[in-house]
């Protein structure tokens, strides 16, 4: 049997061997879902730093299975359809997720107006546990200290895509439902880890907070994730 890490499925095969090219040829196939349990993937940086990044913005960690294992939701609003396609295909392509595309569906959101989102999740994994039990606390999302080590221009990439609104020179990121300690952190490993000036303000609400990058930061700041930020999102950071 083969393992298939893009279907997260064991292939059971029966073959036979041609003497010309001393290959396996498929005879049968059948597929069997591999429990969470049971995936054993040594996750690479690529695939860590998506889920940092997206944890950073909207992206949810979700304990399924009696807690055996998690997931991660991704969702976006239909005019950021783009942006959810483009996460699909990288996380689908690393073999996290399943190959069939997202669908656009419909919900009723305030005062019944109708909102159209697309979503998809990751496969569920035991041996992600870790990263779920890092970001929550009774089931708030809190930002973990390990982040110093997932912090990097594809993280900071995802996170501006889902959560960055241009303001002015500068740039917003929506940190409303972390903590002042949490966004203060934010924006100390900006600076440690970029040299990016930021400083941390009032949302307009009582205790939610954003993050504003320095228009002074900004033309580095197009530096470092020019390599990954896709087209329908560069207006975010654009001069």
């Amino acid at each position: 049997e083969i393992y298939c890490l893009k279907c997260n499925l064991f292939m059971i095969k029966d073959s036979i061997f041609s003497n010309l090219l001393n290959d396996s040829i498929f005879m049968s196939v059948s597929f069997v879902k591999i429990k969470a349990k049971n995936r054993f993937e040594v996750h690479n940086l690529e695939i860590l730093s998506i889920l940092y990044g997206g944890l950073l913005g909207d992206v949810y960690a979700e304990r399924r299975n009696n807690g055996a294992g998690t997931r991660f939701s991704f969702q976006q609003e239909s005019s950021h359809l783009s942006y959810l396609i483009w996460l699909h295909e990288k996380i689908s392509s690393l073999g996290y997720c399943n190959p069939k595309l997202p669908l656009v569906q419909t919900r009723l959101g305030k005062g019944g107006k109708v909102r159209k989102y697309a979503r998809f999740h990751t496969w569920t994994y035991s041996n992600l546990n870790w990263i779920q039990e890092e970001w929550y606390e009774d089931k708030i999302k809190k930002v973990p200290l390990s982040l110093k080590e997932y912090l990097n221009p594809l993280s900071l990439s995802i996170w501006i895509m889902d959560d960055g609104g241009k303001v002015s020179k500068g740039l917003k990121l929506a940190t409303n439902n972390f903590k002042y300690e949490d966004c203060l952190f934010l924006s100390t490993l900006l600076w440690e880890k970029f040299n990016l000036k930021s400083s941390v303000q009032s949302a307009g609400t009582t205790n939610q907070y954003c993050i504003y990058i320095w228009k002074q930061s900004m033309p580095l700041l197009r530096y470092i994730v020019k390599d990954h930020i896709i087209p329908s999102m560069k207006y975010k950071i654009e001069d």
